[in-house]
């Protein structure tokens, strides 16, 4: 199994709503490719982290091998998603590693 977690902050433009409507439309699109996508384990959006934390969105997922997560970055599906969480996120920060 592969682990692949990635993290995000929200743009400093958006209020707060606006942070909250956005991280809440992430939460919905990423989650939703679990049935959409061949390899998917598990996949789990945090958008309310606590206080102490320095990211504001964690995306936490489990992939079958190292191929399904190459398929899933592909997948005209989690393209689509990815490009409108780029609008929405800053500061990017990911890690893969198996389990």
């Amino acid at each position: 199994m592969i682990k692949h977690i990635v993290q995000w902050n929200h743009r400093e433009n958006f209020s707060e709503a606006e942070k909250k409507t956005n991280a809440e439309k992430i939460k919905n699109e990423l989650e939703g490719l679990k049935g959409k996508i061949d390899g998917i384990i598990s996949i789990n959006v945090i958008i309310n982290p606590l206080e102490t934390s320095d990211r504001d969105i964690i995306l936490d997922s489990e992939f079958e091998t190292e191929e399904a997560l190459q398929q899933y970055q592909i997948h005209p599906e989690h393209v689509r998603v990815s490009s409108m969480v780029k609008e929405c996120v800053q500061d990017r920060v990911c890690v893969d590693y198996q389990l």
